[in-house]
């Protein structure tokens, strides 16, 4: 594994060089805070080690913006430290760090650290298999181009923009915004469940076609929640399976499948919502052309209270330069690709 190591003293560099090369790993080293988070943007290294006091910018604001980056995979942050009052380690956790190692450190608690980080990052093959099954229910419609990768960025965006508010600071941690990056592609799971003549069709859906495209939202809950009986309590089961029930469920209670409305409606299932229809309205479709962002904009703003959740809106209006961004970014990559 390739690690970087960041820290101001160049002693320490050294002996933690020394430590991990004998180890069998490849290290990358930064001097400062900035600097090892242009080697992280880069995408060189999965598990970062650094001191907690840096100059330029130090170990908790690295781990800060490592967390607010758009990684394609887990940092995992060791911070090397001093600071060992419970007070600063829940500063560190807060901040997003993974594990804690004492100054001087010792070299054989530093590698079980990395052991255990070793086998955290193994666990994205769980993502994997999320997101290989929510592609399995996408393949199916040839026309959505990088919709489950343009709704997993929106739904990030979104959730990060609202975690600034009071009203959500609480739920709105870092493990759930990650949480809701991995588990928003399953919002169609149900899918695979739907005829083709239905799914498929040219055209506008008739009455009893909508209502057989509607059971999406319940064949997908049905199916997560088959998985929450044999792993109860596993939170990522439990958002998505959250999510697949509820992304078409509406503010004031007109959506379905249940007719819940405001906050009897999960948060990760109005964020979803809005994702969703602004990649639907910004998208050509069988049936419909691409809007432009400022018609969508109009759309979803007009509907702020009745489908869509007026927290959720404004944290739209909020960031949507960065929504135009996401949209051109991931159309051109499609682009490229075809």
């Amino acid at each position: 594994m390739k690690i970087l190591i960041a820290d101001d003293d160049e002693i320490t560099l050294i002996a933690l060089r020394a430590s991990l090369t004998k180890a069998g790993h490849e290290v990358e080293m930064a001097r400062n805070g900035r600097e090892a988070m242009k080697i992280v943007r880069a995408g060189k290294c999965r598990l970062v080690i650094s001191d907690w006091e840096m100059p330029e910018m130090n170990g908790l604001d690295l781990c800060r913006a490592i967390r607010e980056e758009e990684a394609s995979g887990y940092i995992y942050v060791i911070l090397l430290t001093s600071h060992n009052s419970g007070e600063e380690l829940v500063q560190g956790l807060s901040a997003g760090a993974d594990e804690f190692v004492g100054k001087p450190f010792r070299a054989g608690e530093l590698l079980a650290r990395i052991g255990t980080a070793e086998r955290v990052l193994t666990l994205e093959t769980r993502d994997v298999a999320i997101f290989a099954m929510a592609k399995l229910a996408e393949s199916r419609d040839p026309e959505t181009g990088a919709h489950l990768e343009r709704v997993q960025s929106y739904s990030k965006l979104l959730a990060r923009q609202m975690a600034y508010s009071p009203k959500f600071t609480d739920q709105l941690d870092a493990e759930y915004i990650r949480l809701i990056y991995q588990t928003s592609p399953l919002h169609d799971i149900g899918k695979v469940g739907i005829p083709d003549c239905v799914l498929l069709k040219p055209g506008r859906l008739s009455d009893s076609e909508f209502a057989v495209m509607k059971t999406h939202t319940t064949l997908g809950a049905q199916t997560l929640d088959a998985a929450l009986r044999k792993f109860p309590g596993v939170k990522f089961i439990q958002m998505a399976r959250d999510i697949a029930a509820t992304h078409h469920e509406r503010f004031d209670g007109t959506g379905y499948p249940a007719n819940l409305a405001g906050d009897q409606i999960p948060l990760c299932g109005r964020i979803v919502a809005l994702a969703d229809v602004y990649d639907a309205l910004t998208s050509k479709r069988v049936y419909k052309a691409a809007f432009g962002h400022e018609i969508a904009k109009s759309m979803i703003t007009n509907e702020s209270g009745s489908h869509f959740d007026p927290d959720v809106v404004d944290a739209f209006l909020q960031t949507e330069q960065q929504f135009i961004a996401i949209k051109d970014r991931f159309s051109e990559n499609h682009a490229a690709a075809a």
